[in-house]
């Protein structure tokens, strides 16, 4: 972005996560919790009838530890999820050389009968008997060669048969270890279902007990944290050393991630119609002609890291300890991401939430 547009978007953001705060004047928020615990309990317990700022902020801390786990859990599913495509894709691949291998073997075996069969209509003489007992020269030296070949054919058939044999026992073990891996990946894939299923059913079970002016509260307040925590970013005075300019793949990756915005987050989703975190800036970067990891903790191990200060517009921000949410920086202190079940694919201050780090896909 131009010089003169530095800022603007960053301003944007700022006033979008005001506007609620605004809305309710006089209203008092409790500063910003802690990073929630991926080990948060998924107990609710009801709340009072008319629920207080230090109860909104218990909900507010409680759904961000829920989510937290659901989304710790999305990306063990997602994990299982691109095993079980290559484990998958490395069975085919054998099945198809232990088929190809049988026919060889069936062939080869075709053959030595065939060479049997000869032998036993020469009357069961091996050729270097045969030989000998020729009285013409002429027919010896023609016979000594073709004795040669045809010991050599003997050994190459006998040795391409068991090399066949050897290669076919190796597939299988090989195809049966890989169907070893799958039923494991199946196992964690249910498991992570299963807690990403109970972690949202508990955030919407606390989420219900809400009356409607509370939850428009709870909105306010949420923004109220976002807004301070980006605000404590932006004070860091970190935009003053961002100036590098998006790379043609990062302009790519942007405009298809912004192009999403507003659509649904859903959990494992990597579109066409909705998204979960690390689907967004995958499918982003895939459309720019980058493949990268398919989830944020792998993406954080296996991209290149760059300095918060040197990012430029495509880059991904990493976020929490344990590399559990991921979004795409789109310039000016913002990101684009899909947040968590219930809300939509947005635009948001890059701040707003812990930064483990930033990596880099066409690095």
């Amino acid at each position: 972005m131009g010089t003169g547009k530095r800022g603007l978007l960053a301003a944007a953001v700022t006033v979008v996560c005001a506007v609620t705060v605004l809305g309710a004047p006089g209203t008092a928020f409790a500063d910003p919790s802690p990073t929630p615990s991926p080990s948060a309990s998924s107990t609710t317990p009801p709340l009072p009838s008319t629920a207080s700022n230090k109860d909104l902020e218990a909900v507010r801390t409680k759904l961000e530890a829920l989510y937290h786990d659901a989304a710790v859990a999305t990306d063990a599913y997602n994990a299982a999820e691109e095993a079980a495509k290559k484990q998958s894709a490395e069975i085919v691949e054998l099945a198809k050389k232990i088929v190809a291998g049988q026919e060889k073997l069936d062939d080869l075996k075709d053959r030595a009968g065939a060479a049997a069969r000869a032998q036993y209509r020469t009357g069961g003489l091996p050729d270097e008997a045969q030989l000998m007992l020729t009285d013409d020269p002429s027919e010896f030296l023609d016979g000594a060669g073709r004795v040669l070949q045809g010991q050599r054919a003997t050994k190459g058939l006998i040795g391409e048969l068991t090399r066949t044999q050897q290669d076919l026992e190796q597939y299988s073990k090989d195809a049966s270890t890989q169907w070893q891996k799958l039923e494991a990946g199946r196992k964690t894939k249910a498991a992570a279902q299963k807690k990403i299923e109970k972690q949202i059913s508990a955030a919407e079970q606390l989420e219900s007990q809400l009356e409607k002016k509370e939850k428009e509260r709870l909105e306010q307040l949420e923004a109220q944290v976002a807004l301070e925590a980006q605000t404590a970013w932006l004070g860091t005075g970190v935009l003053d050393e961002i100036n590098s300019a998006a790379s043609v793949q990062g302009k790519k990756a942007v405009q298809f991630a912004t192009a999403q915005i507003g659509k649904p987050y859903v959990w494992g989703a990597e579109g066409p119609d909705s998204f979960d975190c690390s689907g967004l800036t995958s499918e982003a970067w895939k459309s720019a002609g980058q493949a990268i990891p398919r989830t944020s903790q792998e993406q954080w191990k296996q991209l290149p890291h760059i300095a918060v200060e040197d990012m430029r517009p495509g880059d991904l921000i990493i976020y929490f300890d344990d590399a559990s949410h991921v979004a795409l920086y789109v310039g000016d202190g913002a990101i684009v991401h899909a947040p968590r079940p219930g809300r939509t694919v947005t635009l948001a201050g890059a701040g707003t939430m812990p930064i483990l780090g930033v990596v880099r896909p066409d690095a």
